[in-house]
């Protein structure tokens, strides 16, 4: 077979189908309605995710650790210290704070610099602020980094200034995993409606099969009409989800924007991304087709010339 002659025949499968849906054009979208309430969630979740981390950079520069040193430690040790802390390969970035440094933004910034002028000596100790590696910031990670320098001689204190970010990233990583776990839920329920629709138009045409079939025709060139009825019924879906969500977006962008700004925030809620939105129409056409092949593959076998 020519690829002109392939190529026509897809072509008239396509326009087939979608003149069959324009000729019931409330039934089609009352089924394309409902994928697309079904692919709305997962989109929201996604939307729900993308936004937490957009709006908090992720945190990315929130764990760290504070190594307090020993009040007696001078100063040329506290920078030999913090070149050694630099070496493991699980930190990214060693900051040395001189308790003179400390002890002049503690004046600056507490409020009690007269107070503090009559102090005699720095009561202050040298400070390494260590900031882990990306791959190195779970709680067992940051675990074993705070045991290496507890056990350092001249470490006074090690404070892991994490927690309040662990327990966000992890509420985050639940969320990502409600996302694939509602995403695999709707699936199937996209799946179940393009494949009982695609089952009842089969049931609705089956005279058309037998004769079709009496003629010649394979199960191939039979199913290929009802293949492209699902994949626009999963596109269709996916778009008006893509529409759902973006006018969701629309309407909640201002008072979004305004409850950032008393925040002393200037974040405005963003849409899905270019990625996302070609994810979204992709699991659309996916799924449509799936949902078409599984119910056609079914459902003709069943359906031969009568004698």
């Amino acid at each position: 077979m020519s690829l002109s002659v392939s190529g026509s025949r897809h072509g008239q499968a396509f326009f087939g189908a979608l003149g069959r849906l324009a000729r019931a054009p409330l039934a089609s979208f009352l089924t394309v309605l409902v994928i697309a309430l079904a692919l709305t969630l997962p989109g929201a979740l996604k939307l729900l995710v993308s936004n937490a981390q957009a709006a908090t950079g992720n945190f990315a520069s929130a764990v760290d650790l504070s190594v307090f040193l020993k009040t007696d430690v001078p100063l040329a040790k506290a920078q030999q210290l913090a070149q050694s802390a630099q070496q493991r390969p699980d930190v990214a970035q060693v900051t040395l704070i001189p308790a003179d440094k400390g002890l002049e933004d503690f004046r600056t910034y507490s409020g009690f610099g007269d107070a503090l002028a009559a102090l005699k000596d720095n009561p202050l100790p040298h400070v390494l602020h260590v900031r882990p590696k990306a791959e190195a910031q779970s709680s067992a990670a940051l675990e074993s980094l705070r045991h290496y320098f507890a056990a350092w001689p001249e470490v006074d204190l090690v404070q892991v200034d994490a927690e309040w970010v662990m327990r966000f990233n992890a509420i985050l990583e639940v969320l990502r995993r409600v996302l694939v776990i509602a995403g695999a839920l709707f699936a199937l329920g996209v799946l179940a409606v393009i494949g009982n629709t695609i089952r009842l138009e089969i049931q609705g045409r089956r005279a058309e099969i037998e004769v079709t079939k009496l003629v010649g025709g394979s199960n191939a060139f039979v199913r290929r009409p009802f293949l492209y009825t699902g994949v626009l019924y999963g596109l269709g879906g996916a778009l008006l989800a893509w529409g759902i969500l973006a006018l969701a977006v629309l309407v909640l962008r201002e008072p979004v924007a305004t409850l950032a700004h008393l925040y002393g925030s200037r974040y405005t809620l963003m849409g899905l991304a270019p990625e996302d939105v070609g994810v979204l129409l992709g699991a659309g056409a996916v799924l449509g087709f799936l949902g078409a092949w599984i119910s056609a593959a079914r459902h003709l076998r069943g359906i031969e010339p009568r004698a």
